[in-house]
């Protein structure tokens, strides 16, 4: 087993070379050297099981393994309760969806805070994913692993013990933990070999470790202020980070194999590239060196 690395959706590179459609994104990436994909239903699931099936086996073809990323405006702890149970019918669309491409990976986004207490906004969260854990086997999707996603902004649901608490609902559920908007929300305190270590194993100490060495997770520097993120930047930024080559080498010396999906702004392609090239050295390092 080793990581894998790909993009969110479809840089600016991939269009400037004259693509057009999602289904060439596979090739695209294959000749990059690159082995993930997140498809985007961010604005809503929109893809015909046609073209869903298409394009999973183009990945397929080219050794793409992918996930999607379900609608932005998920709202588990919405004091609506229509709004609550329209965001599980959400969850499963992109479940069916990411199904159809022949993947098994949904992220999904818990919700803004409001009003509520974090403990209250939890509470009710969890009582959504208790229903979404009965439908998700009415569905026979069950099998999908949703993965709750670390949030950037102080005033989100999704802080690192919030989304342990909801994956620790069921055992299909996984961490997508976002560097980028862990550092973000704790103001640029996640950013170290040892603050990373302390991820890792604060997931596998709760999680077991399975989840902690597989888990998915989202890369990217990323601007922030007094309320966490603001918006997604490129690997050139040398003022804000955080920097993925710590993280690297983290991942190395655990032994672990994520799924990482790099976000930055427009260059996601060459900046996930540049994330396993230098996975792949620290590899060719010590295997030379006969380190491990």
């Amino acid at each position: 087993m080793k990581p894998l690395f790909g993009p969110a959706g479809n840089s600016e590179e991939f269009y400037s070379l004259g693509y057009k459609a999602t289904i060439q994104a596979m090739g695209f990436l294959e000749k990059k050297g690159l082995d993930a994909y997140e498809y985007q239903c961010g604005r809503g699931v929109n893809i015909k099981e046609e073209t869903a099936r298409a394009l999973g086996q183009k990945a397929k073809e080219h050794g793409i393994a992918v996930s999607l990323h379900a609608p932005y405006y998920t709202s588990l702890n919405s004091p609506d309760e229509q709004k609550r149970l329209n965001s599980v019918r959400y969850i499963i669309d992109s479940c069916r969806a990411v199904d159809w491409m022949g993947g098994n990976r949904v992220v999904v986004h818990p919700g803004g805070l409001g009003k509520m207490t974090r403990r209250d906004a939890t509470d009710l969260a969890k009582t959504t994913i208790n229903l979404l854990i009965d439908e998700l086997k009415n569905q026979s999707l069950d099998h999908i692993h949703v993965c709750f996603e670390t949030m950037g902004k102080v005033n989100q649901l999704g802080d690192m013990d919030e989304i342990i608490e909801f994956c620790a609902m069921d055992e299909s559920f996984y961490p997508c933990v976002d560097f980028g908007h862990l550092n973000a929300r704790t103001h640029g305190g996640c950013s170290t070999g040892k603050q990373f270590k302390e991820v890792f194993d604060r997931v596998e100490a709760s999680l077991g470790a399975e989840r902690s060495r597989h888990m998915h997770c989202h890369f990217s520097k990323i601007e922030y202020s007094k309320g966490g993120e603001v918006r997604h930047l490129t690997f050139e930024d040398d003022h804000f980070g955080p920097d993925y080559k710590p993280l690297m080498e983290e991942v190395y010396r655990r032994g672990a194999y994520p799924v990482f999906i790099c976000e930055s702004a427009g260059t996601q392609s060459q900046d996930s590239l540049d994330m396993k090239r230098f996975y792949k050295g620290l590899a060719a390092e010590n295997a030379a060196a006969n380190v491990f």
